[in-house]
């Protein structure tokens, strides 16, 4: 298991009585407006959190140059957002981070006021890291949901050579190690990733927890859509591989008259959209940018399949919300994909980084019955079911309390498999 005592003197965390609602510190390294699954979770976690009564409050950077204490209203539910000074990231296009030297200051503060039951950091690398050690300091009980992945950090570094990338990532995970030495309990979206921190920091007893979404929230066709539209939803950046999507849709026939619709922006747009005219699919790729929720949910509602080719993923709050609009699921076949589909059933695993192979998948889907393609839509319906926001609110309440939990399902897909054997 992880941490049952925290290194040190320091006090032991304290338990929670189970009667009374919490007072809740979340932190971590982004947040809305930033659009990224760690934030959306962050945000979803929050809000959730305050909607059962508990007391929530946010530590996150600035959005801007304007830092301070806020009341601010997120998806209904008002919530107190400290927002830290920052400083923009200036290789990437969005990205702020807290001024590391001011983060144990402004910590020690917030916590000394607000005097958190609980502290559940999003992130280790600079606000979780300051608010961990004076979490620790004063005997708080602390939670660690790891969303982080070196890759992912060092794609937003000027090109390196292999052998110093590797040594970064290394080193970062070591960094990380050293922060979750001090928190009681470590989560992470799904099992597979547990697996990843597991063996990355040689901690134990990960528990897998969904992000959870409200599936409610999303509205599946009844039949099949008129037209072959493939959406994608993320972050345009390198660790995405939306160039091997663009790839593929050169390999398409041209009888499936496929359309791409592309959902998010990045750093890399401009050269993907450069990319896009020279591969001649200028008519059929359409980059929609940063949508609205509502905007987000009718475009997945619309489409035909879904496509996620990212090989960095470790959960995928995307891919869930396509399945919770009844799309087939075609996604790379690395990280914490493979669980959320059963191949063939409500999608396809591709080959990571193979056009022809994601090519092949996404005709398998395009070129299905109408019985057969509303089949798959029925399959991803009832494969999200374990991904409901309800479970994920549950089990951190109960670890937040100290109390014993089990893992949700988050392996998906293996959990669908298990319940067609038992059936047969």
């Amino acid at each position: 298991m992880t941490h049952d005592t925290a290194p040190g003197d320091s006090p032991a965390p304290s338990t929670v009585t189970p009667q009374r609602p919490l007072r809740v510190l979340l932190a971590g390294d982004t947040f809305p407006p930033d659009v990224n699954g760690a934030a959306n979770f962050t945000e979803r976690l929050a809000v959730g959190l305050a909607g059962r009564g508990h007391d929530v409050h946010v530590v996150a950077p600035a959005a801007t140059r304007k830092h301070g204490t806020f009341r601010e209203e997120h998806d209904g539910q008002v919530l107190t957002v400290h927002r830290l000074n920052s400083t923009r990231w200036p290789l990437h296009d969005w990205l702020r981070f807290a001024t590391p030297w001011t983060v144990k200051f402004h910590s020690r503060r917030i916590v000394e006021s607000f005097k958190p039951d609980v502290v559940h950091i999003q992130a280790h690398i600079i606000i979780g890291r300051g608010l961990t050690k004076v979490a620790h300091d004063r005997g708080i009980r602390i939670i660690a949901t790891n969303h982080f992945m070196p890759d992912n950090l060092v794609d937003h570094f000027p090109p390196m050579p292999k052998r110093l990338k590797d040594w970064i990532v290394t080193k970062a995970w070591q960094d990380a190690a050293h922060t979750y030495e001090y928190v009681q309990e470590i989560t992470t979206p799904t099992k597979k990733a547990a697996g990843f921190l597991e063996a990355a920091t040689n901690i134990t007893g990960v528990y897998a927890i969904s992000c959870g979404i409200d599936a409610s929230d999303y509205t599946a066709k009844p039949g099949r859509p008129k037209d072959n539209t493939i959406v994608f939803v993320g972050r345009v950046t390198g660790e995405k591989h939306i160039d091997v999507l663009l790839q593929a849709m050169t390999k398409l026939s041209p009888t499936l008259d496929a359309k791409l619709v592309i959902v998010g922006g990045g750093d890399l747009l401009g050269r993907l959209t450069q990319m896009t005219a020279d591969l001649g699919l200028a008519d059929r790729v359409t980059f929609a940018g940063y949508l609205s929720d509502d905007e987000l949910r009718r475009t997945l509602t619309d489409a035909t399949v879904f496509c996620m080719p990212s090989t960095a993923e470790l959960q995928s709050i995307a891919s869930l919300e396509a399945m919770a609009s009844g799309l087939p699921i075609v996604v790379a076949d690395a990280m914490a994909l493979p669980h959320l589909v059963d191949d063939g059933s409500n999608g396809y695993l591709f080959r990571p980084g193979d056009a022809d192979d994601l090519a092949e998948k996404l005709t398998l889907v395009l070129e299905k019955s109408d019985a057969n393609y509303v089949a798959m839509r029925t399959a991803s319906l009832k494969m999200i079911e374990p991904h409901d926001i309800g479970r994920t609110l549950d089990t951190f309440e109960k670890l937040y309390r100290g109390q014993a939990v089990a893992d949700p399902v988050a392996d998906t897909a293996r959990a669908s498999q298990t319940e067609s054997s038992s059936s047969s």
